[in-house]
């Protein structure tokens, strides 16, 4: 009996160690497989984080071109506003001589007697050099039309863009 009796010892420790490889082997698929959903979690979220990386890079992008956009409009109308500016100086000069001549011209003429030749009763001034010939004065003074004439000229861009260059 001594036998048979080792023999179901044998019997059970072999039932259990199948019982014990089989709890491993069903572990080592729990583990297997768990695994593998993790690591295709993992893949699914660095697909979804390129995803986003991919439409934060398109939206960049379109937004970048939109303020290119925008400098280049803002460039334009920056040298359109300069160009108009250099014009604007240029005819203000112009208008400031012109003003500061007629200044000086009512001056004499407020300052010489009605009844002696303009050209005779000045001294010479540095503002010489803007009165008309000599001959001309009084008719030119005569014509009052004559002294308003010029004012009211246009400045062409080249023009004031020459004056604008003698200036500065």
């Amino acid at each position: 009996m001594a036998s048979s009796s080792g023999n179901s010892t044998l019997q059970s420790s072999g039932s259990e160690e199948d019982m014990l490889l089989m709890m491993m082997d069903e572990r080592k698929k729990k583990r297997k497989q768990s695994n593998r959903e993790s690591a295709r979690r993992s893949r699914m979220r660095k697909q979804n984080h390129m995803d986003d990386l991919m439409s934060e890079v398109c939206k960049l992008g379109k937004e970048k071109s939109e303020i290119l956009k925008g400098i280049d409009i803002t460039t334009q109308q920056y040298l359109c506003v300069e160009s108009q500016n250099s014009i604007l100086r240029a005819q203000l000069e112009e208008l400031s001589q012109r003003l500061q001549s007629l200044n000086h011209i009512v001056h004499l003429i407020n300052t010489t007697p009605p009844n002696l030749p303009f050209h005779h009763h000045h001294t010479q001034t540095q503002y010489d050099y803007l009165l008309p010939p000599t001959p001309a004065a009084e008719n030119f003074f005569s014509n009052n039309m004559n002294m308003f004439n010029h004012i009211n000229q246009p400045i062409s861009a080249s023009a004031a863009a020459d004056i604008y260059q003698w200036v500065n």
